[in-house]
């Protein structure tokens, strides 16, 4: 049996501003990315999404992007290892609060937007942002959204962590992904076809038709996606004829 988690990033909208489909979402998933409050989120929505999570037994974790709503966190910033590692522990200790008063707990952290690539880009502020984690609760997993991170992640003593993939978005050969600027529907089968591939083989067809190695135990997908409920569907029935459990990341690592 290959147990692999279902991720998705959540809780993005404050205010007046919508962003997701994270009730329609949240019982297709086993782990939730909930943003802590920079790039996206508020406290009304940071409550009330920890509550939804929670319904459906689905894994918390804490989101963390740079203080950057305007640019939703995709803006790169110039922040030394330790601002970085700041801005995690804050949001993290945040959403614990809630977490915390909800009978919950964190399970995860996935960094997001622009910090995730700075994080990928420099090994000094991957580390200490890591090392901020393990300082608040060395239980917690870090997933790790490419191998530059992942790499810094296994050198990192008692740090759990877990490497991501992705079944809606394109790879280049190189392991990048390819971002389009506008989200646009996808074909549900492809996206499952993708999703059975990297859950049992940890292989991957690339843009340009090269197989590729995505040794994945978390797969990530967009919530944001116009047609992400059907591709969730799809995925829960394409699995049912293969040797594949879905289940939240506390339960593989």
């Amino acid at each position: 049996m290959v147990r692999i988690d279902v991720n998705c990033d959540m809780g993005e909208s404050f205010g007046n501003w919508s962003m997701g489909r994270d009730e329609e979402v949240m019982p297709y998933v086993t782990s939730a990315n909930i943003a802590g409050g920079y790039h996206a989120g508020d406290p009304h929505v940071m409550r009330e999404t920890v509550a939804l999570a929670a319904e459906h037994d689905v894994g918390i974790g804490v989101h963390p992007g740079l203080p950057d709503k305007m640019g939703f966190g995709r803006r790169t910033m110039d922040a030394t290892p330790r601002e970085l590692r700041e801005y995690v522990v804050y949001q993290l200790g945040a959403l614990s609060a809630f977490a915390e008063a909800n009978g919950s707990s964190i399970q995860h952290v996935k960094p997001h937007g622009a910090m995730y690539s700075m994080l990928s880009e420099s090994r000094e502020h991957a580390r200490a942002v890591m090392e901020g984690i393990l300082e608040v609760d060395p239980d917690l997993i870090y997933l790790a959204t490419d191998m530059n991170i992942y790499e810094v992640a296994e050198e990192i003593e008692g740090l759990r962590c877990v490497f991501e993939g992705y079944v809606d978005l394109t790879y280049r050969a190189d392991r990048s992904l390819i971002v389009e600027r506008e989200k646009r529907g996808l074909d549900p089968e492809l996206v499952a076809d993708r999703f059975v591939n990297i859950a049992l083989e940890g292989r991957v067809e690339a843009a340009n038709g090269e197989t590729i190695d995505v040794p994945a135990d978390s797969i990530c997908i967009h919530g944001d996606t116009p047609n992400a409920v059907e591709i969730l569907e799809t995925i829960h029935d394409r699995i049912e004829a293969y040797d594949v459990e879905l289940a939240p990341l506390s339960t593989i690592v």
